[in-house]
């Protein structure tokens, strides 16, 4: 229902595609929250490698992507002097940044790994000041040493609770795979704004997909998927239908409606979302330093996207 629901209120009035674009991002930010306890339950349990969750997340999402093709076509050719930005877009995008995203999320605690990925704001406001050669105010360098604080929090933290394994090299994984999805997100932004969102997407996953199969086809070929039940499949589905497949549409459908702006809004609720299902589901403690890490990531998120006139 959901789907069909994003398929077909695009030729609808204008403010029912904006009630529909707001629940697009917010569903969004749910979807990757549950998304973070899914995984952990398939890796903590054994049911799967993080790599070879990687494989069927990104092999079924290229299925569904194309599917929508057949359903409905939308055939753009990509012009020969964007292909190598699309290829990079692959490599940041999905490769790196899905094989360490769920690497490191196997390893430490998905309340860390929400907090750690609000860092991302931050990070593409400095590399594309860096990029654009743009002057950084007080207020983005307070943002930028708040989020670090931030950071710094969570993984300096002596932490024995949970389900973590190794908090520190997970917590790294975090880091570097926010800092590869900051670098697609600006080589990816002006291929959003030339072609068809879906149409790079699709074509950013495909080409995704053959780079990680060499990685992850061992951990893929391992899933003893005789041996899962109602839930572990549930799980399964939650991560590669929801948490990847309608999560990119749905995040696609909400930034062209209401711009980046708003859209970064409610990636604050993902904390919110991931730290609730985890303390049911996961058994994960919302400690005191969790909650000063967070304190310290929201407030630097909010000072780097301030406008500097205000």
């Amino acid at each position: 229902m959901a789907f069909l629901l994003f398929i077909f209120t695009t030729q609808y009035d204008p403010l029912n595609r904006k009630y529909t674009a707001h629940l697009a991002l917010l569903f969004t930010n749910l979807f990757f929250a549950i998304n973070l306890s899914a995984v952990k339950h398939l890796t903590n349990s054994g049911l799967a490698g993080p790599f070879g969750i990687n494989v069927v997340r990104v092999g079924v999402s290229v299925l569904l992507l194309w599917s929508l093709f057949l359903i409905k076509p939308v055939n753009i050719r990509i012009q020969k002097q964007d292909r190598l930005r699309l290829l990079f877009c692959a490599v940041t995008g999905i490769a790196v940044n899905q094989l360490l995203f769920l690497k490191g999320l196997s390893l430490t605690y998905s309340i860390h790994a929400s907090l750690l990925m609000l860092t991302t704001p931050i990070l593409i406001v400095f590399i594309a000041a860096w990029i654009l050669k743009e002057r950084a105010g007080l207020l983005k360098i307070t943002g930028l040493s708040l989020g670090i604080a931030g950071a710094l929090v969570l993984i300096l933290a002596k932490d024995n609770t949970g389900n973590g394994n190794d908090i520190l090299l997970g917590d790294t994984l975090i880091i570097i795979n926010a800092i590869s999805y900051t670098i697609y997100f600006i080589l990816v932004k002006p291929l959003m704004e030339k072609y068809n969102p879906v149409v790079i997407i699709r074509w950013i996953f495909t080409a995704g997909m053959f780079m990680i199969l060499p990685f992850g086809w061992t951990e893929f070929m391992q899933i003893p998927w005789s041996e899962y039940t109602a839930i572990d499949f549930t799980s399964m589905a939650l991560v590669t239908i929801t948490g990847t497949f309608l999560a990119y549409l749905f995040n696609v459908y909400g930034i062209k409606i209401l711009g980046s702006s708003i859209a970064g809004f409610y990636i604050y609720t993902q904390p919110v979302f991931a730290a609730l299902i985890a303390s049911v589901f996961l058994r994960e403690e919302l400690t005191l330093y969790k909650i000063i890490a967070a304190l310290l990531i929201f407030s630097g998120v909010y000072l780097v996207n301030r406008p500097s006139g205000n």
